[in-house]
């Protein structure tokens, strides 16, 4: 786990700019940097090395150790540069840009393949030879066998540059589901830039951040970002999700132009054999994932929020260790609330006793949300939709405090595995539609027995039957998010409904497909990703292994939900592994924090001071009066509770620390 950044201009670019993307991204890799540096005059590459470089001892003779702050005369055509987080063969010999076949092959790569340790036997069975017991080498042999066919056989999640210095080429690639981030930019000149974080364009000469409106709209309106390849800042965007990238650096500035093509799309894999068969092939599929993510050669921890995924993954964990006759205890993170309403301490205290695992705790107040709100604004490149985000922020900080370097965490699971309520619109539609009436109703009954739900249980039936216009009218009417907010400046920000889509909501399936491919998932991994390094931390996703992924789309909707009961195949399958008070528990928190309670209750005036110096930065974006007295309807309970306050708030400060222009 790492940072990188890329440079293409042919016109040439000095090297302190990349030296200086680098730097700023240090806290994605303290253990180690180094750049490799094509010059725009001459064919021969430089590597140089930086302060942080590693080195085996100073008066190593067999390297000539070139220092990139001695070159800043060098003006370079192609450059790569890397920042190290070390998790797999801490040794020197992990050291990045590592080049491959006499020097023809060169990467910077941020990420892991799980898998390799398979392919580099498949590979060595081929004629290959490895000089280092890392996953970037294997990366490296495979491209040289494979080609651009080498990411299918990759198991993991990676976003690198790979330097072809034969052919004059750049290839660049991002994992399936878009666990590691790439952006990239273009300039008038030519040029252009790969990075890890955006924040890393903002050293360059000329950089002049302005808004992109549309994608402002749908963060502040519909609360969503990273749904497309575009950010918050224009000319700035993202490598979408299982996506490649070519440049062929021969040819002149007129015909340069970026190939980007899809390299994986997800095919969920029909299943036919009966619910008992399924779970143990989930169960199967889910431990073998788990299995491939503990690889490391570092202290590895679980985050355990309670619930049904982080609890999963702490018990799988347990089993292996146990299996492997591994003499240490897994360490356990956890964000809790002095509000009982909010703390899930109950149900991550079933888990440890469950599974023996050492836990650490953390419990974030409303004071540190806006002390820290800057700095983790900073971090994370992009405005944030609500307040858990300091305690995830919590939870890695304290686990880099531990020591450890490798967390797991449940993300990607609620998606595939309709755990969101949110899919009972879909799957209620599907019965509606093939005239299972009988089995709508024991449906709608069981919402009303397990959830609660009385006529909400309709609600969620004909969300999927309203036309948008209508739905979006009532959600206006009870202080949902909606296409026209009475607190946003419409003739400022224009757009349109992102999930204004007829078949976002077709089944549960296709329900499914977007949320893991184009909603939510790439926001939740945008901030898992920010979060654990600023902190210097690998954190690791289980249930985006790609096999169980496609296996779990594939289900049949009754293996998700049946009588109410969601991520069903999930509690019957990790049952052994789980205690049967969070097997059986339905509500749903996470790493939450008391929100609603601190602007209601505990700090509205922290809320409104904040709202007001945010209405003053992003001059323009709201509509002040209105943004207010929307505030106070919600503190006064007016208005039902929601994240559009802190939108507001976060926006602002998004703004400001960035000096972002509209």
């Amino acid at each position: 786990m790492c940072g990188i950044a890329g440079i293409f201009s042919p016109r040439g670019r000095q090297v302190q700019q990349l030296k200086a993307m680098t730097d700023i991204i240090r806290h994605r890799g303290p253990d180690d940097e180094g750049f490799f540096i094509r010059p725009k005059e001459g064919r021969t590459g430089l590597c140089l090395d930086g302060e942080d470089t590693q080195r085996v001892n100073d008066n190593d003779q067999n390297r000539v150790q070139l220092q990139i702050a001695e070159q800043q005369h060098l003006v370079l055509r192609v450059g790569l540069s890397h920042r190290r987080l070390s998790i797999v063969d801490l040794s020197i010999q992990g050291h990045q840009p590592m080049s491959y076949a006499n020097g023809r092959y060169w990467i910077s790569y941020n990420g892991e393949v799980y898998n390799y340790v398979e392919l580099r036997t498949e590979l060595v069975s081929l004629g290959y030879v490895f000089q280092t017991k890392t996953d970037t080498e294997v990366i490296l042999a495979a491209y040289a066998e494979w080609g651009q066919e080498c990411l299918s056989r990759f198991n993991g999640m990676f976003a690198f540059i790979i330097y072809d210095s034969l052919v004059d080429s750049l290839f660049v690639a991002r994992d399936r589901f878009g666990v590691k981030p790439l952006y990239y930019m273009r300039e008038r000149d030519g040029s252009i830039f790969f990075a890890s974080e955006i924040k890393q364009f903002s050293i360059l000469n000329g950089w002049d951040p302005k808004l992109d409106r549309e994608t402002a709209y749908d963060f502040l309106a519909f609360s969503i970002l990273d749904h497309t390849s575009k950010t918050l800042f224009q000319n700035v965007f993202q490598l979408p999700p299982g996506h490649q990238l070519f440049i062929d650096c021969k040819r002149s500035e007129a015909e340069q132009c970026l190939k980007i093509s899809r390299w994986y799309s997800l095919s969920p894999q029909k299943f036919e054999g009966s619910y008992y068969e399924a779970c143990n092939l989930f169960q199967n599929l889910f431990e073998d994932s788990v299995r491939l993510r503990m690889r490391a050669d570092v202290p590895l921890g679980s985050c355990l929020s309670g619930g049904l995924d982080s609890s999963s993954i702490v018990g799988v964990v347990n089993h292996l260790l146990q299996g492997s006759g591994a003499p240490v205890k897994q360490h356990t993170f956890s964000a809790c609330s002095e509000f009982p309403q909010f703390s899930e301490k109950k149900w991550i205290e079933l888990a440890v006793a469950k599974t023996g695992s050492i836990a650490h705790y953390c419990q974030p107040n409303v004071q540190d949300v806006f002390e820290q709100m800057e700095k983790i604004t900073w971090h994370q490149d992009e405005p944030f939709g609500s307040t858990s985000i300091n305690a995830q922020w919590h939870v890695f900080q304290m686990a880099a405090e531990a020591g450890v370097k490798v967390m797991l965490d449940g993300q990607g699971s609620d998606e595939q595995l309709a755990g969101y309520h949110s899919f009972f619109t879909p799957y209620l539609n599907t019965l509606l539609k093939q005239g299972k009436f009988l089995q709508l109703a024991q449906e709608i009954s069981a919402m009303h027995h397990l959830h609660g739900y009385g006529f909400k249980s309709l609600k969620y039936l004909a969300n999927g039957l309203l036309p948008e216009v209508v739905k979006d009218k009532l959600k206006s009417m009870d202080g949902r998010a909606h296409a026209a907010p009475m607190w946003l400046n419409i003739e400022c920000l224009s757009g349109q409904n992102p999930f204004m889509s007829p078949d976002i909501l077709k089944s549960v399936r296709a329900h499914s497909l977007t949320q893991l491919t184009q909603s939510n998932l790439q926001m939740l991994l945008h901030w898992e990703d920010r979060n654990s390094m600023a902190h210097s931390l690998e954190s690791r996703v289980p249930f985006l292994d790609y096999r169980l992924v496609e296996f779990t789309t594939g289900l049949p909707d009754e293996y998700k939900i049946n009588k109410a009961v969601t991520k069903r195949i999930l509690r019957d399958s990790m049952e052994e592994y789980l205690p049967d008070k969070i097997k059986n528990r339905y509500d749903k928190l996470g790493f939450v924090t008391p929100e609603q309670l601190w602007l209601r209750k505990v700090a509205p005036e922290m809320f409104r001071a904040h709202l007001d110096k945010a209405l003053d930065q992003a001059g323009g974006v709201f509509q002040p009066d209105n943004a207010r007295q929307f505030l106070e309807n919600m503190i006064d309970g007016r208005t039902p509770f929601n994240f559009q306050p802190w939108r507001i708030i976060n926006f602002g400060c998004w703004m400001d620390v960035f000096g972002v222009k509209i």
